[in-house]
């Protein structure tokens, strides 16, 4: 089986700030859904040990919301799994209370400002081939 492939898609108007707290929180989270990911552990030169990295590149690309949401659907048909990031992550740093919010929505009708995908590699460029790098 080919190794799955990720993205992380950040909404385009995202200040640098906020932006980076996104990819942080979601890469936290890919991680911990798909050790996969992660490579072989790293040793310098004087046999000190580091945790490993992801062995590929992971692309962060910038979409609207309704990007975002079309996508969202399509990642279903695709069969890829999705890590999403609520408008509702950044107003509260308060998790049982940030929990609360989101059970009253369907995750259909969340505000996106990130998200990520894993799957098959090809299902993955398909879905994000029109998207463009987050600047």
């Amino acid at each position: 089986m080919q190794a799955p492939r990720c993205a992380i898609i950040l909404h385009s108007d995202l200040a640098p700030g906020k932006a980076t707290n996104a990819a942080a929180v979601i890469a936290l989270t890919l991680g911990q859904r798909h050790p996969a990911l992660v490579g072989e552990p790293l040793q310098d030169a004087d046999a000190c040990p580091f945790p490993g990295l992801i062995p590929y590149g992971i692309p962060v690309l910038a979409a609207s919301h309704e990007e975002m949401d079309a996508m969202r659907s399509r990642c279903a048909e695709a069969v890829c799994d999705l890590v999403l990031f609520p408008e509702e992550g950044q107003a509260t740093t308060d998790y049982a209370a940030l929990r609360a919010a989101m059970s009253e929505t369907p995750a259909r009708e969340w505000r996106l400002l990130g998200m990520a995908l894993v799957g098959e590699k090809q299902s993955v460029r398909k879905l994000t081939a029109k998207l463009k790098l987050f600047s």
